[in-house]
């Protein structure tokens, strides 16, 4: 499978909310570098937790989806809107009551050994704190 097929089935799986597929896909090993987080997170265990949380509180599809390769065939970036409901507030954010919204975001991914092993995910906070506010 090439690094493309791995990562728009990966985010198959996201917009089906299959998390379990989406932890196939990943390595041990994987760094995760969500926006603007203190530290990555390292590791499908706390890659897990983050899905469950993130479960918790939003529901997300994702639309517009462009993908873009390069010649070595190991990194996928990919360009897509997030249309989301707000379920559940989270310490520091404005409360949840349902709010929709709807923002542009990107991702940049690394493919080893056909699992994903770096994912690195790009939006603008602040848009989404104005759109749920």
């Amino acid at each position: 499978m090439t690094a493309l097929e791995i990562a728009e089935r990966y985010y198959a799986h996201f917009n089906k909310r299959e998390w379990e597929g989406m932890l196939d896909l990943v390595a041990g090993s994987i760094r995760h570098e969500p926006n603007q987080a203190d530290a990555p997170r390292i590791g499908k265990e706390l890659f897990r937790e983050f899905l469950e949380k993130m479960d918790t509180a939003y529901e997300e599809t994702l639309t517009d989806m462009v993908f873009f390769t390069e010649p070595s065939g190991e990194k996928v970036a990919v360009e897509f809107m997030v249309n989301g409901i707000y379920k559940q507030g989270e310490a520091g954010f404005p409360a949840a009551r349902g709010q929709r919204y709807v923002l542009p975001a990107g991702a940049f991914l690394t493919i080893t050994d056909e699992k994903i092993a770096r994912i690195t995910t790009y939006y603008n906070l602040e848009e989404w704190i104005r759109l749920v506010s």
